[in-house]
């Protein structure tokens, strides 16, 4: 009983230390970005409060233009804010004491357990020490393709510094940039920034731990321990999940958006064939989370926002910088309610059982999302003019419970009141699904131990 009563105790010590430490990060970043020496021109508070949320909680969404309202300063202030947002608090404290070169107690480690759900002590300083660097990695191998195009266009020094900017915010999912108003789109019949964007929120999204897995089963191959043609049966179901769903959704995605938009002039209508099928690939992978954009997200037709409103509420994949209800969460409700259709007990999935517990925190996290969705857009439409269509409201708080960062051109325009739940949702979706793991997550109530209530069933549908 003490050790569980412990183990409670310490996740819920991991909940506070998660919630605290982005309310901080947040609250100084904006105070930092309301500094004069932060901004090229006087701001509101409320707007550098905002740019911090959006930071800290990776989204992207802005009432200011990054470009021109912050100095340099301000921008490397808010590059420290994605790189912070995008690896997480305690990832973030893990590394201030390796850094100090301070040994890791064990009640740290088993809050660093508890956070990246491994179920096991062994190796977790290891594991987060692999977090760090291959971030670190990724993020200058990005900077490195962007240095391609970027270094011809703004000379070195300008141009080495736009590449490092925008490998951390799209590698963290962050999508803010500081190229201008309109993101990416200068570059949307760009190879080289299209498919470096594309490669890093992909690789970011899918989650620290598939990547692991992947490289010890490529690692078996390279030894030869495995034969060449079982080199995905043997990965996690976690990791077959998220990659199938990531492919899925990025597939089905690019699809929808290039024969929806296909002759809209305002999107990607006057494009070529291939330019057609780039920006639609494009359009689908940002919408996993990142926040760039290539053409006008006003400009979608209708169906096309509600579309990607429902890819930004699913999000990218757990264990990594991406946000949303995840695409393992999203395919384990799918195959529950495959399971009843046919008639079965067990969820079901490759040959492996996904267990009651496992379902019910995902039901929760989705709830939980959804009741987040559905309250901010029924308080902004409520704020807000009719004018304001309901689509627009759907795209920009899916965008922020989701912390994708994509904006029908709305943020800017909505009252004070409108952003601030914008603010709220974006720290709620940031938050949200990790609070609700960590807090429910094989957690059992003592009375359920002694006691057995009677059953007696109602009627749905």
């Amino acid at each position: 009983m003490y050790v569980k009563e412990k183990k409670k105790s310490v996740r819920w010590n991991t909940l506070r230390i998660t919630a605290a430490g982005f309310l901080s990060f947040i609250f100084f970043g904006g105070v930092i970005l309301y500094l004069p020496v932060s901004n090229t021109r006087p701001i509101a508070f409320m707007d550098a409060l905002f740019t911090s949320v959006s930071a800290v909680c990776v989204t992207g969404l802005v009432t200011i233009t990054p470009a021109v309202q912050f100095t340099f300063f301000g921008k490397l202030v808010l590059l420290l804010l994605i790189q912070m947002g995008g690896l997480g608090v305690i990832a973030c404290a893990a590394l201030f004491f390796f850094l100090l070169r301070r040994k890791i107690t064990v009640r740290e480690r088993v809050v660093l357990e508890e956070t990246y759900g491994t179920g096991s002590l062994g190796g977790i300083v290891r594991m987060v020490r692999k977090v760090i660097w291959g971030t670190l990695f990724v993020e200058g191998l990005g900077a490195v393709l962007y240095a391609v195009q970027f270094i011809p266009e703004y000379g070195f020094i300008r141009g080495v510094w736009y590449s490092i900017f925008h490998a951390v915010s799209a590698f963290c999912n962050a999508g803010i940039d500081i190229l201008g108003e309109n993101s990416l789109a200068g570059y949307a019949v760009n190879p080289v920034i299209n498919m470096t964007t594309i490669l890093l929120i992909i690789v970011s999204g899918i989650g620290f731990t598939v990547w692991f897995d992947i490289l010890e089963n490529v690692r078996r191959l390279i030894h030869r321990e495995v034969p060449g043609r079982w080199w995905f049966t043997r990965l996690r179901l976690h990791s077959k999940l998220a990659i199938i769903m990531t492919s899925v959704l990025i597939l089905s995605g690019a699809v929808f958006i290039f024969f929806s938009e296909f002759h809209n002039p305002d999107t990607i209508g006057n494009m070529s064939l291939g330019q057609k099928a780039m920006a639609s690939l494009f359009q689908s992978v940002t919408t996993r989370t990142a926040g760039f954009y290539t053409f006008s997200q006003g400009a979608l037709h209708e169906e096309s926002k509600l579309f990607c409103a429902i890819l930004m509420f699913i999000g990218g994949s757990p264990g990594g910088t991406a946000g949303g209800v995840k695409t393992t969460t999203f395919a384990m409700l799918f195959l529950a309610c495959l399971t009843f259709i046919r008639g079965g007990s067990d969820t079901e999935c490759m040959g492996r059982r996904i267990s009651v517990a496992n379902f019910r925190t995902g039901f929760c996290v989705v709830m939980a999302a959804f009741t987040a969705f559905i309250t901010g857009t029924l308080a902004i439409l409520f704020i807000e003019p009719d004018s304001i269509t309901l689509v627009n409201v759907i795209y920009e708080t899916a965008s922020a419970v989701g912390t994708v960062g994509l904006t029908a051109d709305l943020t800017p325009q909505l009252e004070r009141l409108s952003q601030v739940i914008l603010m709220v949702m974006m720290y709620v979706g940031r938050l949200g699904p990790l609070t609700l793991v960590l807090t429910f997550a094989g957690k059992s109530h003592p009375r359920d131990k002694i006691r057995s209530l009677p059953k007696e069933q109602i009627m749905v549908g």
